[in-house]
């Protein structure tokens, strides 16, 4: 998956921009992490109840140029992409998915298109 201005996860209809007023320090506050190319990317578990099981995972990179970034679910080795929206046992899932792009969007990160 290449980096875009606009990304969506598999089965939502809701697509998401980086807001332009984003920071490299905001990022690193809300848990983005610094790859070795320059990026910024977030691993976050969608288990409600422990983040320590093997659960499907949110899934966020963001260019170095802080313009473009990728955004997936996937499972739990970070291999494939999943579409939990379209399994109607994964509504915990869904609504951890909600409160992490929520959460991102109230900290002027993330924009809904």
């Amino acid at each position: 998956m290449a980096f875009a201005a606009t990304a969506a996860v598999k089965g939502s209809t809701i697509t998401y921009a980086l807001s332009p007023n984003v920071k490299k320090y905001t990022l690193k506050d809300v848990g983005f992490v610094e790859t070795r190319g320059g990026n910024f990317q977030l691993e976050r578990p969608l288990d409600p109840n422990s983040p320590y099981n093997q659960a499907f995972k949110l899934k966020i990179t963001v260019a170095k140029d802080l313009k473009n970034l990728k955004m997936s679910i996937t499972t739990a080795n970070g291999l494939q992409a999943v579409d939990i929206f379209k399994q109607p046992a994964k509504t915990e899932e869904i609504t951890q998915f909600n409160f992490l792009v929520d959460n991102l969007i109230d900290r002027k990160i993330l924009i809904k298109k």
